[in-house]
């Protein structure tokens, strides 16, 4: 069977105080703003989701269209897209491991 990916869920889209404290540490400085622009597109994101998934079940006949390739690149046929909510646990877990 494959891996299991590990997932880090916000309860109630907070984040937990431990990271705001590691947003401060001298490698990785992160301002008002990169946060206010990485919260905009998230939110964004998440509402392109929920449309999609609408229009998915019918709820919409208008909104997001997912974009498909019909003749698709044959340079591209083994193409693996990174999944980055398993790259940033990766980080993740690394980051705890140099610290211990």
């Amino acid at each position: 069977s494959p891996a299991q990916k590990l997932v880090f869920n916000r309860v109630n889209g907070k984040r937990p105080p431990v990271l705001l404290q590691q947003l401060s540490a001298p490698e990785e400085c992160y301002t008002l703003a990169h946060e206010e622009n990485v919260r905009f597109v998230y939110e964004a994101w998440q509402q392109v989701e929920q449309q999609l998934d609408g229009s998915r079940s019918g709820e919409s006949a208008c909104g997001p269209v997912q974009y498909v390739e019909k003749t698709p690149n044959p340079g591209l046929k083994n193409f693996v897209p990174i999944d980055l909510e398993e790259w940033w646990a990766q980080q993740f877990l690394a980051k705890i491991e140099n610290c211990s």
